[in-house]
This record gives structure tokens, C-alpha cells and sequence, in this order.
């Protein structure tokens, strides 16, 4: 059985190697996994990538959020399955081909998440962006819709809220991976910020999330040792 800090993924969402390095000395024994954004990865490049593999046995998520013509996706995810990390993210985007071409660029060595959308983005924003009345009145049938291309795409699975894991689950099964950001601690309260889709990490466990992106209520904690116990002892509560 996973224990509950394996479920926690702390977001390095820091602009440089030196702050990076403070938090994965830190927090090392207190989280299961690493993320590494487009901040902290077009400032250190794949140095983070070495440093977080020799400070211990932390997964590592990298959050590039791939979007492009599937050659250079593909060729993008090759380079990044050279680097030892467990799952890399692409965005659902418009079409399979470009998520089956980062699963065939993959080559088995790295978890290909499709990013379904983003937990910032409300039923406004997707009205706004042109889509049908059907997904901005109902963002969870365009979460849906995306997982499902992931899913026939290849993909290991995906990044959705915690509002959205229960039908993921349902439909999808148990071995597809949800990666769930938005988590608000109970112990933190909803605070407002842009983040709109959010839910607790007992909410999202139980609703079926694999792993918990958790950023700002450790980063921006007085103590983020004890911030990141307090999420494990919520999420021990409900597993």
C-alpha cells in the first residue's frame, strides 16, 4: 500500500537552482515526488533533473507541458525519456496524433500525462475560447472528452482536478493515472487566487486521485516540513 506521503507531488515552482535545491534538501523524506515546471526547467535545465535524482528515491514529474506538431513532440519527449523521469506531461490539445506521437517518442521509458485542462480555467474561459455550450456550461465533459483521447492515445494517464477523478475513474478504470493540482488544504481553507477548480487532498483522494501537485500551500507555509506532514496525516485519514 502506497503510504500517504507517496502521495504528495511538491510543485519546485522556484526561479532558481540555489531555492530548488533548498526545498529537495528539505523535503526529500516528507513527499513522494518532485514537480519541475517550465520556470525551473528553462532556468537549470536538466541539472535539477540530476540534482533531485541523487538526493534520494523522490520521483520526478516534469511539467513542460509539450504542444506542438507531432515531429517535434515526439523528438521533445525522446530527449526527455533520456532523463530518467517518471511522468512528463503534454497537453491534450486538438488531435491524438500529437499525444500518440509523445506516448511512440516516449518508448516506454517515461509516463506520457496528457493535460486535460487546466484547473486555472472556468466555464467563462472556455466560453471565451469558442468552445461548444456544452463544454463551457460543463467543464468535466471537455475533461472527459480529452481523457479519453489520452486514453486511446496511449497515454499513462492524465492531469485533472479532483472534481473531475471520480468520472475518470468510472470510465477509464483504476490503472489510469490522475495527477490532480488544485489541492487546498483543509487545514489552509479555499483560499481565493487563480486557482478556480479546487478541492482538499482528503476530497481528491477519495475521489480516486493518484497523486496530489501541491505548491503554494507548502511553498508559502512559515514551516514547509510541517505544512507537507500536516497534507500526509490529512491524506493518511482517508486511504
Amino acid at each position: 500500500m502506497k503510504a500517504a506521503k507517496d502521495y504528495i507531488v511538491f510543485s519546485l515552482d522556484v526561479p532558481s537552482l540555489k531555492e530548488a535545491k533548498q526545498y529537495i534538501v528539505l523535503l526529500s523524506e516528507y513527499v513522494g515526488m518532485f514537480k519541475v515546471g517550465l520556470e525551473l526547467f528553462i532556468s537549470s535545465g536538466p541539472e535539477i533533473i540530476k540534482i533531485i535524482k541523487t538526493s534520494g528515491k523522490t520521483k520526478i514529474f516534469l511539467d513542460l507541458k509539450l504542444h506542438d506538431i507531432p515531429a517535434t513532440v515526439s523528438r521533445a519527449m525522446a530527449s526527455i525519456a533520456d532523463l530518467g523521469v517518471d511522468f512528463a506531461t503534454v497537453h491534450c490539445g486538438e488531435n491524438k496524433e500529437m499525444l500518440e506521437a509523445a506516448v511512440a517518442g516516449s518508448v516506454g521509458k517515461v509516463g506520457v500525462v496528457g493535460v486535460t485542462v487546466l484547473t486555472s480555467v472556468s466555464g467563462k474561459d472556455i466560453n471565451a475560447a469558442g468552445f461548444r455550450s456544452e463544454f463551457s456550461s460543463d467543464i468535466s465533459r471537455l475533461v472527459m472528452n480529452r481523457a479519453k483521447m489520452a486514453k486511446d492515445a496511449g497515454c499513462a494517464g492524465i492531469v485533472c482536478s479532483g472534481l473531475e477523478v471520480k468520472m475518470i475513474k468510472e470510465n477509464f478504470g483504476k490503472g489510469f493515472v490522475a495527477l490532480t493540482p488544485g489541492i487546498r488544504p483543509f487545514w489552509e481553507g479555499m483560499n481565493k487566487d487563480d486557482q478556480r477548480r479546487i478541492t482538499t487532498p482528503a476530497q481528491a483522494i477519495e475521489n480516486g486521485s493518484d497523486y496530489l501537485i501541491i505548491g503554494r500551500p507548502i511553498r508559502d507555509a512559515k514551516n514547509p516540513k510541517e505544512a507537507a506532514i500536516h497534507i500526509a496525516e490529512e491524506i493518511k485519514a482517508v486511504i
